[in-house]
């Protein structure tokens, strides 16, 4: 049914709206001082005839290509801090190309001060979608995560882990590269990153044969500003918030006809207290517990210093050099307290224990940089090389005490130490090669090197049955990866179809090394991917898009990991030594379509993905001393998965100050799969379906004396897998922005989770052993305010498009 109301869609906007014979107009932007190309320069055309506005924006080379009817056109190109380039009117019947436009800095546009990038758009790519984060009011003083959570197609749980189309196994870049930066913890990683210091986010459902194969879901590619106007400008940014939140936020960049030096600097101190629930019940008759409730409270301080600072140097017209260091610390003070209570078989109750966990953390990440770019003749062939180095560590001490809280007395300590290191290099080197208008030949190479050390320690002193310090666990685990790379990819225009079609063949060899057991594991193995795209522009506004692409998921770190780590006494996780990479076929159909006011974006996607890791949850059998039966969680490669899929955007504008955005996702997952537990003999089928979709609606409204409101709404609905079910979880997010001082600066008003409902609550079921109800909740309602100052920052006048918008290059605003 979704898929005969997308080909009625689809076919009912074949229809011809108009006799008029389409054109292209297409053409190259530069800046007049450096020659370099000018990305996201926008192209108006203006009918004289019927007043009409419609046009497009430049991509990374400059280079733009408008179809439009047949007619007489006023054309504008402009740009940031440039003079704008006005074409008189003139009757265009034909195909033509306007060639070069060399803008000028407009150094008497430097006293006028404006927010840049003021609207958040899309542009719609061949294998890919770019999200500029523009004017969004809900993102003031928040994170990465935050910015992830407002992006269509993507979901960020409350733990903080980001999905793709409701897949989680999704491949997080910065620049375009891996990166410490969300290296052996992504998601708390992630929340180390400042908004601020992200220009865009780029979304690719189905990556062409340029990028890394990892990630079944997709990719999401980061790019951290590195502003490129002209002189000394940028912004500085102040926060503070309930509960306990402090923050600043510094972003400027000075740069002459030779030099850019450019920066991103934030600090954050932020309290961010969570809660979480756990309610199981024990069906043996034997069990010396029959009901176990958990009562978690998470009062976390977290401190985190975040700097981007580079310098680019332009050798001559086309080709220049960019170094980068990215520097994060972290420093956290977490205090959790979990109370405990036991009940037998007839509700009374057996003990009562309060564990409290004071956990420092303290985590840095370095990450250096080294661009060349080489442009040569100007017309698209291109050379990038780039070598990057990155480092991250994490050491994390916490020592918990457990009292029994009926008679006031200390049954045990723990201690545990955790230290996490990874060390990455890369080197990539892409040459871009076309030929003629419609042609183009690309090829490159990536090495990428990742060496992930984990060390694990506890040890506990036990008063209760008056035994000394022993060690529990004490393991260091090693995890070497290196993945050599190449490909191969070739594209071509046919009038309005363009194809890109590619293959990738990457060689992996991991080497393993638990040094406790002297168990050192070897692995190499080596897969071809190829990749299909294609998009067909049916007319002005509207296309279509085809894709093809094979993905792998490989297994690293604790998924590996065979020695135990514990959340609990009575809940570890060990990972799997054995585990295979994961390898998906995915196939994309994507449809948009603009209207004056309105816009769609919709897809259908079906994955297929075979030796699947399901999280087997079993009953290990042992007791810990407070007679809580311990239960282990492990991944294997058990079972067949397909995916199918259907999701839209909606844009529409019904007046000039009121913006309304929704996405919407609907998938399917079929999984098929038996695991027998190799000591008991048990088998346990994992056959499941679950469908669930999640839907989110943005609205923007624009109030007198320049007073924007914004409204997002979230809804997640329920989901299952083999063992666990979902509620579905809404939530609400409001901010207020008001500019001051002439536009100069603003203030902010944000509230995070309203309704404080941004809460995960779930039911595990182990046939014949026990079934578990919880809850989780990582953060808390939030209130913050914010002010920020922008400086020699060059105003845009909306009066240069008569106050309308062109093309909907304006979606997603917010």
């Amino acid at each position: 049914m979704i898929f005969c109301l997308f080909l009625t869609t689809f076919l009912f906007s074949q229809s011809p709206s108009s006799t008029n014979k389409e054109i292209t107009l297409s053409g190259k932007v530069i800046d007049e001082a450096t020659k370099q190309p000018l990305e996201y320069a926008t192209i108006i055309l203006k009918n004289t005839k019927t007043q009409k506005i419609s046009g497009g924006i430049t991509d990374a080379n400059g280079l733009f290509s408008v179809q439009t009817a047949a007619g007489n056109y006023a054309i504008s190109i402009e740009f940031i801090s440039f003079k704008a380039i006005k074409i008189p009117a003139q009757n265009y019947t034909t195909n033509k190309n306007l060639g070069t436009f060399q803008l000028k800095d407009d150094t008497n546009s430097l006293d006028e001060v404006v927010i840049i990038a003021e609207k958040t758009t899309v542009d719609i790519r061949l294998d890919k979608k770019v999200f500029n984060i523009g004017k969004d009011l809900s993102i003031r003083g928040g994170n990465a995560s935050d910015v992830l959570g407002n992006v269509p197609s993507v979901q960020v749980d409350v733990e903080g882990n980001v999905s793709l189309r409701g897949n989680d196994n999704v491949t997080i870049l910065i620049d375009g590269r891996p990166s410490a930066l969300v290296g052996i913890n992504g998601a708390e990683a992630l929340r180390q990153i400042p908004a601020e210091a992200i220009e865009r986010v780029e979304v690719i459902t189905s990556p062409s044969a340029r990028y890394d194969a990892e990630g079944t879901a997709g990719i999401l590619n980061i790019i951290l500003r590195k502003n490129q106007l002209k002189g000394f400008n940028g912004s500085m940014q102040f926060d503070l918030g309930i509960p306990e939140r402090y923050g600043s936020a510094l972003n400027f960049n000075l740069r002459s006809k030779k030099w850019n030096f450019f920066t991103n600097t934030g600090f954050r101190y932020n309290a961010v207290p969570g809660n979480a629930f756990n309610d199981s019940e024990y069906f043996d008759s034997d069990a010396q517990n029959a009901k176990v409730v958990e009562t978690r409270n998470f009062d976390r301080l977290g401190r985190s210093l975040f700097t981007s600072f580079g310098t680019e140097y332009f050798i001559n017209d086309n080709s220049s050099i960019v170094a980068n260091i990215v520097y994060n610390l972290g420093n956290d003070d977490d205090v959790n307290t979990n109370t405990i209570n036991r009940f037998d078989s007839f509700g009374n109750i057996n003990e009562a224990t309060r564990r409290i966990e004071n956990e420092s953390e303290d985590e840095k990440r370095v990450q250096y940089t080294l661009d060349y770019v080489n442009n040569f003749d100007g017309k698209g062939k291109k050379l990038t090389a780039s070598l990057q180095y990155s480092a991250e560590v994490e050491d994390i001490l916490n020592e918990i005490p457990e009292t029994n809280t009926q008679i006031n007395f200390v049954d045990e300590i723990e201690k545990v130490i955790e230290r996490q290191d990874e060390n990455s290099a890369l080197l990539q080197v892409d040459y871009i090669h076309p030929v003629g208008e419609n042609i183009q030949y690309e090829a490159g190479y990536r090495g990428n090197y990742r060496d992930i050390f984990n060390g694990f320690f506890l040890e506990q002193t036990d008063f209760k049955n008056n035994k000394p310090t022993e060690i529990l666990i004490d393991n260091n685990f090693n995890y070497k990866e290196l993945v050599n790379a190449a490909y191969f990819q070739y594209g071509q225009k046919f009038n309005k179809i363009s194809i890109l079609g590619g293959l990738r063949y990457e060689y992996t060899s991991v080497e393993i090394d638990q040094i406790i057991l002297n168990s050192p594991a070897k692995k190499n193995y080596g897969n071809l991917f190829p990749t299909v795209n294609i998009g067909i522009e049916t007319k002005e506004g509207e296309n279509v898009t085809i894709g093809y692409n094979r993905r792998i998921r490989r297994p690293r770190g604790r998924f590996l990991n065979p020695f135990p780590s514990r959340s609990s006494e009575s809940n570890i996780f060990s990972g799997n030594v054995d585990l295979n990479p994961v390898l998906t076929d995915a196939f994309d159909v994507g449809y948009l379509k603009r209207w004056e006011k309105f816009t769609l974006s919709t897809s259908i996607y079906y994955n297929i993905s075979n030796d699947n890791w399901e999280f087997i949850q079993e009953n290990t059998g042992e007791l810990t001393d407070n007679g809580d039966a311990v239960l282990r969680r492990f991944p294997v490669n058990l079972s067949t998965s397909e995916r199918v899929g259907f999701e839209f955007t909606l844009n529409y504008k019904p007046f000039k100050v009121w913006n309304i955005n929704s996405d919407f996702n609907l998938f399917h997952v079929t999984t098929d799969g038996d695991y027998t537990n190799p000591t008991t003999g048990f088998t346990q089928n994992f056959d499941f379906e679950n469908t669930s979709y999640f839907i989110r609606l943005n609205q923007k409204i624009s109030l007198p004396n320049k007073t924007d409101i914004q409204i997002n709404s979230n809804y997640s609905g329920p989901s299952r897998n083999a063992q666990s079910r979902n509620k579905g979880i809404f939530s609400m997010d409001f901010a207020a922005s008001k500019e001051i001082m002439k536009e100069r600066a603003s203030i902010n008003f944000n509230i995070s989770d309203v309704f404080n409902s941004r809460k995960r609550m779930s039911t595990t079921l182990i046939p014949g052993f026990t079934e578990q109800y919880s809850e989780f909740q990582w953060r808390e309602r939030q209130i913050s305010l914010s002010f920020i100052y922008r400086f020699n920052q060059t105003k845009i006048d909306k009066k240069k498009n008569g106050g309308q918008d062109y093309n909907g290059l304006d979606e997603f605003e917010g």
